[in-house]
């Protein structure tokens, strides 16, 4: 077909779906009933190539953000765990760094963890993929890093996210063929001597920006899980503290407003937190670079730069912390911090 017009989901559908109620899906109010007998519960690890969306479609599933969102790849440097509890089922989300050829030792530890969440730690593999681009080559290398895993400890139940179908301006045979291109990726997933194996790799067109597709994904997910209980406390959203959710506020403005080699080079520390009443709150976060040129240049001209950091940042971790907050950001070099294990382990990435 040479006709092209936007995507319409009442026209197409990948897999097999079902209308629901929202209110009953995720509770009137937030308040979600006592397990039925029929309850459920599993880990999901998103995983896919830098920039793809895992972090937005976290946020978009747990209704808050607790991930940072940029247009720069590689953003999230640790596996995030989002809980989003329902009235049959809790799912963990595992929330990875993208999978890329890493270029220093942060980079092989960022890889390191998001296999180790695929083969350790998931009832189901959730690979997010943007559908309006051909399989890349890091996707081939994706697919290629599940076979070798899936050659040491089978894999979980592998999905795949058609995601940003939102902007998908094409015909529905050309997202048929689409799905078999990246299916082909997977073809020894389907291998019938694999007692392993998968029959079928189900495919669910979604977007993470407008959540079309989402409900549907959700409620197969759900299905897919073993019985089980609620592994965390029901208005738990995440196992991340404050001082990380804080860093991470800061970083992300930093990923924002910086351009080129610098925003990789950044990494945040809260070096003093202190409740001065009830409606304020001091806090104190280092800004750490590679080298004395990404200091000057973080700093900006007369501390302007760093100045609309803390800017960006603080209404985040105002809604945060619930105060006010007097944030002060300072900027030091740790030379080459990326490419020594001392030095990471000291920023919190242990690996």
């Amino acid at each position: 077909m040479s006709e092209e017009h936007r995507f319409d989901p009442s026209e197409f559908e990948m897999v097999e779906g079902r209308a629901i109620d929202v209110v009953e899906f995720f509770g009137e109010g937030g308040n979600i009933a006592p397990p039925r007998e029929d309850h459920r519960s599993g880990y999901v690890a998103v995983i896919g190539r830098p920039n793809v969306g895992k972090s937005t479609f976290l946020n978009r599933v747990l209704g808050q953000k607790i991930a940072i969102v940029s247009n720069k790849p590689q953003t999230t440097r640790d596996q995030i765990l989002g809980i989003l509890t329902l009235e049959n089922a809790q799912l963990v989300f595992l929330d990875t760094p993208g999978i890329h050829n890493p270029k220093n030792k942060l980079g092989k530890r960022m890889v390191q963890v998001a296999e180790e969440t695929v083969a350790r730690d998931a009832d189901v593999a959730l690979w997010l993929v943007d559908v309006n681009t051909a399989p890349t080559n890091e996707d081939r290398m994706i697919a290629e890093r599940l076979r070798v895993l899936h050659g040491i400890t089978p894999l979980p139940l592998l999905l795949i996210g058609f995601n940003k179908i939102d902007e998908w301006h094409k015909s529905d045979d050309l997202l048929q063929q689409r799905a078999a291109e990246y299916r082909a990726l997977l073809d020894w997933l389907m291998d019938e001597d694999d007692e392993d194996g998968q029959e079928e790799i189900p495919i669910y067109p979604i977007s993470a920006v407008t959540g079309l597709g989402i409900d549907d994904l959700l409620l197969d997910i759900r299905e897919f899980m073993p019985d089980g209980p609620d592994y965390y406390p029901t208005d738990q959203v995440t196992n991340l503290n404050l001082r990380f959710l804080v860093t991470e506020a800061i970083r992300e403005q930093a990923l924002n407003l910086l351009h080129q080699e610098v925003p990789h080079s950044i990494a945040v520390a809260v070096t003093d937190w202190e409740e001065r009443d009830e409606t304020m709150t001091y806090i104190a976060a280092t800004v750490y670079v590679e080298r004395h040129s990404q200091k000057g240049i973080v700093l900006g001209q007369k501390g302007s730069m760093i100045k609309q950091i803390g800017k960006g940042a603080r209404p985040q971790i105002e809604a945060l912390v619930g105060t006010k907050v007097y944030l002060e950001l300072w900027v030091k070099v740790l030379e080459k911090w990326r490419a020594k294990e001392n030095l990471l382990n000291r920023l919190g990435y242990n690996g």
